[in-house]
């Protein structure tokens, strides 16, 4: 039997379709690939239980009709948030037959983290990076067949804005949905007291679960990643943790971390500590910039945005500045369309009343409708049509991801992450 007829939000699928699963950081060109491949055949709608959205769509290739569904962009999988939490579960659960990796080729390093901790879950993942041409102007070299071997996965190269490298990614992903070879993708070591506890585990589990990578279940056991946990359990029907041969196990790998004094915090600082330390790697070995001073004035900006002295003062600067141009700023445009509506309506009333319209009319369309629509306007649109044109050249210009990072400690003390500031603005 097909595993995927077991999963309920995959019951609208044919099986005869290839589900992908198309995932990456934020602002690596992920939408402009989905929006490329699928044209006008998507729709959007919200995962199950969350108010985050998702958009599927179809495209065929070859005479094979592939359902892409597009994650919400995540830096991790290590589910701090909703996003996080979607495609990880999405990649866990839902089976797709393929997961497509995009990154920006002028940022690979930050982006190999998410690859590395995809490549665990998903073994028939692809990479895509794209943004070359940005790359290029920057003086930056990717070696994309090093990457591959490294890796352990197909590489393809792109620039989805000018629609190269789309052809080649599809053919990728016909190849390996459609090839019974298996892809054998890098295994990220881990620290030996670590390592060992989960060699000690993944025999074990293979024996319970398939379908999920068994070193990976291991890490998310020595986690203790409670609510993964009891969706791993009901995807293999038993909480195997107290079975009578697993028990013992799990309970020696445990001692076995304690008596190092590896406590559960430091495990998960261990296992993002493999990620980052094996990403560097990987990026010093396959990436060449001839222009070493590039990002030369970034780095200037990124110790007066993001420093203890001047972080947040800064913040608190240009946040105001565009608080203020806002609700001042939008008064004079408010001003401006509340005249435009209410002379509109001093005409059409003179209209009405010259024709002899009835008062019901008047009363209903005009001091009612048109009125209302006048006040909202007038009111709604101007800060609207200022707050969030800023925002979006803060968004452009790096500042965004820099408020973020100010923010994220205060967060964390109230269980959140500085992604959410970007909502209380």
């Amino acid at each position: 039997m097909d595993k995927r007829t077991h999963d309920k939000n995959r019951h609208t699928i044919p099986p005869a379709e290839k589900i992908i699963a198309l995932a990456g950081n934020p602002n690596v060109g992920k939408s402009t690939i989905f929006n490329s491949l699928t044209g006008l055949n998507q729709h959007t709608g919200n995962w199950p239980g969350k108010t985050v959205s998702n958009a599927r769509g179809k495209y065929t290739y070859e005479n094979q009709t592939y359902t892409l569904v597009d994650l919400p962009g995540t830096y991790s999988l290590m589910a701090h948030s909703a996003e996080e939490e979607v495609a990880r579960d999405f990649l866990c659960f839902d089976y797709p037959d393929a997961v497509v990796i995009v990154v920006d080729a002028t940022c690979l390093e930050r982006n190999l983290n998410l690859v590395l901790q995809t490549m665990e879950i998903c073994p028939q993942t692809i990479l895509c990076v794209n943004l070359l041409d940005e790359a290029a102007k920057k003086h930056i070299t990717v070696n994309l067949p090093e990457l591959e071997e490294q890796l352990g996965i197909p590489v393809v190269g792109a620039a989805a804005r000018n629609g190269k490298g789309l052809e080649e990614l599809m053919a990728a992903i016909a190849h390996i949905t459609q090839s019974n070879q298996k892809a054998a993708p890098l295994k990220i070591p881990y620290l030996e007291p670590l390592e060992t506890a989960i060699n000690m585990l993944t025999p074990a589990i293979e024996y319970h679960i398939q379908g999920l990578n068994s070193r990976w279940i291991a890490l998310q056991l020595l986690g203790d990643d409670k609510i993964l946990w009891e969706k791993i359990a009901v995807l293999a029907g038993e909480d195997f943790r107290k079975d009578p041969t697993f028990a013992p196990l799990l309970a020696q790998a445990n001692d076995l971390l304690t008596a190092e004094k590896i406590s559960l915090d430091a495990r998960k600082d261990m296992i993002t500590a493999a990620y980052i330390s094996k990403g560097e790697q990987i990026y010093h070995e396959t990436v060449t910039i001839s222009n070493e001073n590039y990002a030369k004035f970034d780095r200037k900006l990124d110790k007066i945005l993001t420093s203890k002295t001047w972080g947040i003062p800064m913040m608190i600067l240009l946040l105001g500045i565009i608080f203020w141009l806002t609700i001042v700023g939008a008064n004079y445009p408010s001003q401006l369309l509340s005249k435009f509506f209410f002379s509109a309506e001093n005409w059409l009333l003179s209209i009405a009343n010259t024709s002899n319209l009835p008062l019901w009319f008047t009363d209903l369309f005009i001091c009612g409708v048109f009125r209302t629509l006048g006040w909202v306007i007038s009111v709604m649109l101007p800060p609207m049509a200022i707050f969030f044109p800023l925002f979006t050249l803060l968004e452009d210009l790096g500042y965004l991801p820099r408020l973020a990072f100010n923010l994220d400690k205060l967060f964390k003390e109230c269980h959140a992450c500085g992604k959410q500031a970007l909502t209380i603005c």
